[in-house]
C-alpha cells in the first residue's frame, strides 16, 4: 500500500518541482518579446517604417493597412515599394504595456499605445493616437518575429 501511494504521488511531485523552471522560463520568453519589439521600435526611429517592418516580419506574417489584410512578406515589401516617399516627416512610436508568451513558447504577444505623427512642411504636426496588437512566433534560430501587426 505504502509503495502504491508513493507512485500516486510521484507524478504530482515531479510536476509540482518542474514548475518553477518552466515560469524562469516564460519570464525568460516574455523579455525577449519586448526586447524585440522595443527594437522594432527603435529601428522605425533609425530607417524607417518600410525597413523596420520587413525587417521584423515572419515569412507568413499578416499587416492591416487602409481597411485591408496584407498577406505574406513578400506582400508587405510590395506595399510599403508602391506607398510615395513621405514629402512630410512622419514618425511612429509605440511601446509595449503588456506581453504574454505561451507556455510551450512558441508564439507571444504584445499591445500597448502607439502614437503616428504627420509634420507638413510648415510645422504643422497631426498626431494620431491608438492601441496596437502584435503576435510574435519563434523562429528557428530562436529569434522572434511578428504574425500579425
Amino acid at each position: 500500500m505504502k509503495k502504491l501511494f508513493a507512485l500516486l504521488l510521484m507524478p504530482i511531485f515531479l510536476l509540482t518541482s518542474c514548475q518553477p523552471e518552466e515560469e524562469k522560463q516564460v519570464e525568460q520568453w516574455k523579455t525577449e518579446i519586448k526586447q524585440t519589439e522595443q527594437s522594432f521600435a527603435e529601428m522605425v526611429q533609425r530607417q524607417g517604417i518600410s525597413k523596420a517592418f520587413l525587417t521584423y516580419a515572419d515569412d507568413d506574417a499578416v499587416i492591416l493597412r487602409n481597411s485591408q489584410l496584407i498577406k505574406g512578406k513578400q506582400a508587405i515589401q510590395d506595399f510599403y515599394s508602391q506607398q510615395p516617399t513621405p514629402s512630410k516627416k512622419v514618425s511612429l512610436t509605440w511601446k509595449p504595456d503588456f506581453v504574454e508568451v505561451s507556455s510551450s513558447g512558441d508564439l507571444g504577444y504584445t499591445y500597448g499605445s502607439y502614437q503616428y505623427t504627420v509634420t507638413d512642411s510648415l510645422g504643422n504636426a497631426k498626431t494620431s493616437e491608438g492601441i496596437f496588437h502584435t503576435v510574435w512566433k519563434r523562429q528557428s534560430d530562436g529569434s522572434w518575429r511578428f504574425v500579425w501587426d
